[in-house]
């Protein structure tokens, strides 16, 4: 009964966000339920009242309400006191702040003080803007600094670090949570919308998160600045509950494939498990990453809203008709197929784009969606046959379960920080695929975010009887209490085993005993000792800005827009981008301020988003990653291809800048000269010159600064040629260093070192001498 009202409460705040879709977090509706702060629906006669408050203009649907005093709506709709809205004359230094670098004295009308239970003075500021002001617009003032109504409010803000604010104009009173460190949401009241009968839910959701009692009345843990940061920490949360759910999704999916091979009784997916496991691996996390970046994009707005496109290619239309099949057919969606086969003509549309009458879908490109990449997800085997893998509709449905619904509600992808979509990441990386051996279970990780290890039942029960628990404790890491260690010492057969630890088994993982031969997600030592984890933005964002301070502080007050893009940045570890990403979003509001000083570029449209391509821009030309983990490369991609995705332009493209490699083991240019580890090594002679690296890294510098400078409108096809020119210019110098690091770790003692590169360095010269170097 409880669950029920609490569902009921959810989707009465489902249903007022329905109307104004906020952008970003604002407020979760699980935080608003569980806080008892309900919008009242007996709201006529207060509708009623908030007209009296307006003036309409027009009819019909052209209709506008328009509200002549603000301060009205305050004070004689919401219950505000006069004493609330403190104005410049005792509050001055809260409501301006000048930014001389732009020229600009951005100032709010009123400041709200706190309510004295609350750490700060104020509690949120003000700004009325003048008459039909459209705050997604820059304001015509004559000054230099091109910034929306929106994003001047934001930055006052931020400087002084209040987090709540509401920038009104005589349509519109729209609130802003921009908390430090994080990424700012908002929610648009349009009175408009709010004086139709339809609009009843926005109005009882305006009145119940800006009335006095919301604000200054009842506890603390039920005011305006309490629910929503708990909206925040909810989402931290939600972050974690997703990454464990996407680990589901990744098991059901190789279950799906399981099933598809069974079909065929080829064997052909458990030959590639045993001969390239790394590749069947990779195939299964990219058609999720795959699907994750199209629900962000579809919540985004940053898919085509084509009725072909939304009824038979998008995600949400997919889930929408699964969800039919599933009530319908519950009983046979094992055996029913179609869904994976719709999944991969999306993931083709995506990258090779297509057209249909006015529907135009751009290619994205890029190697994420690469159909060529993982064949063995369409079905094409090395002879060139394709048969689309019979993955029944009930892994696509429980998959898209897994990445859509948390707690019962759809989860809405448009309120998470692409730190967190890589962080859903971070939750599937660090498994290898094996094949098992015998009959086998999963076993749960000690750790919360840990993953489950597969173990041998059929091993277990050969080991003695009194030392299987020590045995399993050894494998897995986990404790038995007394009862399962008796019941384990008892059991007989596998069924019995499994029986006595049936708390401890990951059902996700493995719903039943698996057999001998059949492809498993095992998690390597390093995953099984780290976990997963999701580094937030609050902790990013005061490390990147501290990283760049002493950086910008020596480019002066006002640099130029080409000082900004000579900037280098390296992560050296880049996980899943969340660095980079952070730097990304610093680098490119100092650009953005750095044009409005100076001019903006003549390839930006007046219709362009100017941050959106400042973002690009960086990417493309200021950020450097390398990762051990090839897999963490494409996460880094991926992150940053999410902070830069404008609608109409393929994606960005970072792969010259993001490499997979080991940033602590290399070796410099004059180290590969003297093919030596040795840092005074005389260069090594080949004939009458020595190694030719200088040519060879002076030419790939050239043709880098190339791709530096083709900007963004620069197709996929060019600069991928330009990458593989660097690629080819490179490969000698590689294969050189190569075989200096193979020298020094391929030994232990260093006599036995110098011998083998010695050895190596005689047959470099004799291929020299015979024309094959």
């Amino acid at each position: 009964m409880v669950d029920r009202l609490r569902q009921n409460l959810i989707a009465d705040h489902q249903e007022w966000m329905g109307f104004v879709q906020p952008v970003g977090l604002v407020v979760a509706p699980t935080v608003m339920a569980d806080a008892q702060v309900i919008p009242d629906r007996n709201i006529s006669g207060r509708q009623r009242e908030f007209r009296q408050l307006l003036e309409e203009s027009g009819r019909g649907a052209t209709a506008r309400w328009r509200a002549p005093d603000i301060r009205r709506l305050f004070v004689e709709l919401l219950g505000w006191s006069e004493d609330d809205l403190v104005v410049a004359d005792t509050a001055q230094e809260i409501l301006e702040v000048s930014l001389p670098e732009l020229q600009v004295v951005l100032s709010a009308t009123w400041a709200v003080p706190a309510d004295y239970e609350q750490n700060n003075q104020w509690m949120m500021l003000i700004r009325v803007e003048p008459s039909e002001a459209d705050l997604d617009k820059a304001p015509d003032e004559g000054d230099t600094w091109n910034a929306t109504r929106h994003a001047r409010f934001e930055r006052l803000l931020r400087e002084k670090g209040i987090p709540i604010g509401l920038l009104c104009s005589d349509e519109v009173i729209r609130l802003i949570y921009a908390p430090q460190g994080e990424t700012s949401g908002h929610i648009t009241f349009d009175f408009s919308e709010m004086a139709q009968t339809a609009g009843r839910p926005i109005l009882a959701a305006f009145e119940m998160l800006l009335s006095a009692d919301t604000l200054f009345g009842g506890t603390s843990e039920r005011q305006l600045p309490a629910l929503l940061e708990k909206s925040r920490e909810a989402q931290a949360e939600v972050s974690t509950q997703l990454s464990r759910q996407v680990l589901a999704a990744l098991y059901e999916l190789l279950r799906g494939f399981i099933a598809a091979d069974s079909r065929r009784s080829t064997g052909q997916l458990s030959e590639l498990a045993k001969q390239d496991p790394n590749h069947l691996y990779g195939g299964l996390i990219t058609a999720l990453m795959r699907m994750v970046f199209i629900l962000y994009a579809e919540d985004r707005g940053l898919m085509s809203d084509h009725p072909v496109y939304q009824q038979h290619y998008s995600l949400g239309g997919l889930y929408s008709r699964l969800r039919a099949d599933a009530a319908a057919w519950p009983d046979t969606m094992d055996q029913r197929f179609g869904a994976w086969a719709q999944l991969l003509a999306l993931f083709r549309l995506v990258h090779g784009g297509g057209r249909h009458e006015n529907l135009v879908f751009v290619a994205r490109q890029g190697s994420l969606f690469n159909p060529e990449r993982f064949p063995f997800l369409e079905g094409r085997t090395p002879d060139g046959e394709t048969e689309i893998p019979m993955v029944p509709d009930a892994t696509v449905w429980n998959v898209l379960q897994n990445l859509m619904i948390l707690d019962g509600e759809r989860l809405s992808y448009r309120t998470l920080d692409v730190e967190q979509i890589g962080s859903v990441y971070e939750a599937i990386m660090g498994f290898r695929i094996e094949v098992t051996s015998g009959r086998s279970i999963a076993v749960r990780s000690q750790k919360r975010t840990g993953a489950a290890v597969v173990v041998d039942v059929d091993e277990l029960l050969n080991v003695d009887a009194g030392r299987r628990a020590n045995s399993l404790q050894n494998t897995v890491g986990r404790t038995l209490v007394d009862n399962e260690a008796r019941a384990l010492r008892a059991a007989k057969d596998p069924e019995e085993m499994v029986a006595a630890i049936d708390r401890k088994v990951d059902r996700d993982a493995t719903p039943d005993i698996l057999p001998a031969g059949v492809p498993i997600l095992q998690p390597t030592d390093e995953r099984r000792r780290s976990g997963s984890h999701y580094t937030p933005r609050s902790l990013t964002e005061p490390i990147v800005l501290e990283a760049l301070r002493p950086v910008l502080e020596r480019l002066g007050v006002s640099p130029r827009p080409e000082e900004i893009l000579e900037l280098k940045v390296l992560d050296p570890a880049i996980g899943s981008g969340a660095f980079l990403v952070e730097t990304c979003r610093q680098l490119s509001a100092r650009l953005v301020e750095a044009w409005n000083v100076h001019g903006r570029p003549n390839a930006l449209s007046e219709d362009d988003d100017e941050l959106i391509h400042a973002r690009r821009l960086i990417a493309q030309r200021c950020l450097y990653g390398v990762d051990k983990n090839p897999m963490a490369v494409d996460l880094a991609r991926l992150s940053l291809w999410l902070a830069t995705l404008a609608k109409d332009h393929e994606f960005t493209f970072v792969d010259h800048a993001l490499r997979h490699g080991d940033s602590l083991v290399g070796l410099t240019r004059r180290q590969i000269e003297g093919f030596h580890w040795k840092r005074d090594a005389s260069p090594l002679q080949l004939g009458t010159e020595s190694i030719p690296v200088r040519k060879h890294v002076d030419q790939v510098s050239q043709t880098r600064q190339v791709i530096r400078e083709m900007g963004v409108q620069a197709t996929e096809r060019e600069l991928l040629d330009l990458l593989a020119e660097t690629e080819g210019e490179l490969q000698s110098v590689r294969q050189f260093g190569g075989l200096v690091l193979d020298a020094f770790f391929g030994e232990e003692k260093q006599k036995q070192r110098e011998d083998r590169r010695k050895q190596y360095a005689t047959q470099i010269i004799q291929l020299c001498g015979n024309g094959s170097v």
